[in-house]
């Protein structure tokens, strides 16, 4: 992604801003979206020039790429609002997990969807024409950009039906500094989602949440 891109961020929390501030680091046109444009005023005047701020259907309408930063109960009715025919053909990087109102037991959080399903799969059912790319869900917004760990570059996996969406999200984790590793079709979100599970057990138990996962191969 040699180019300038423009990016819609569907959300205004920490998971937008961070990935936002990221890809601004990066040269790309940056637009965070809340329903409450207010919200953001303070990150947009910290921000460089690139930085916009607008409704969820005019994030969705300006970018080239798509990112559903907002909670995994409010993915369907975000996209809904902000209008499915901007998402049509586009690239649209999923960090959602479908986590309950539940609260975690042991430090183990439940899901919403059942084991031989996904999240991610019920909205490229629903929206078939975006490109959905899983990505980002498997680690604190802490650690999304320029992640630094003394064992090395930690592993980012993705999945997602479309090849040219993926190679896209893969320009941008290697420009942030993660190892991609594709896990194929957006069937392997059954696998990918729950691995927010597990990383957050340390933090739920421990109050550690300084890690990420890393594929060791021999």
């Amino acid at each position: 992604m040699t180019h300038q891109k423009k990016v819609g961020v569907i959300g205004s929390g920490q998971v937008a801003k961070v990935l936002g501030n990221g890809l601004l680091a990066l040269g790309h046109r940056v637009m965070l979206s809340s329903r409450d444009i207010t919200k953001l005023s303070e990150w947009k005047e910290k921000s460089k020039e690139n930085a916009l701020v607008g409704s969820f259907k005019e994030a969705a309408e300006f970018g080239d790429i798509i990112i559903l930063a907002v909670s995994g109960r409010a993915a369907t009715e975000a996209i809904e609002s902000a209008g499915p025919q901007y998402f049509n053909g586009k690239t649209v990087i999923d960090p959602t997990n479908p986590i309950s109102e539940n609260p975690p037991v042991h430090g183990v959080l439940s899901y919403f969807t059942g084991p031989d399903e996904s999240l991610m799969e019920i909205l490229q059912a629903r929206y078939p024409e975006a490109n959905f790319v899983k990505a980002f869900n498997s680690v604190g917004n802490a650690y999304m950009v320029n992640p630094s760990f003394k064992e090395g570059k930690p592993s980012m996996f993705i999945c997602g039906n479309n090849d040219d969406a993926k190679a896209e999200v893969t320009e941008i984790l290697d420009a942030f500094g993660w190892e991609t590793l594709d896990m194929g079709k957006v069937i392997a979100a059954r696998a990918i989602e729950p691995l927010c599970i597990l990383w957050c057990i340390p933090g739920f138990l421990r109050s550690e949440w300084n890690h990420a996962f890393k594929l060791m191969k021999a």
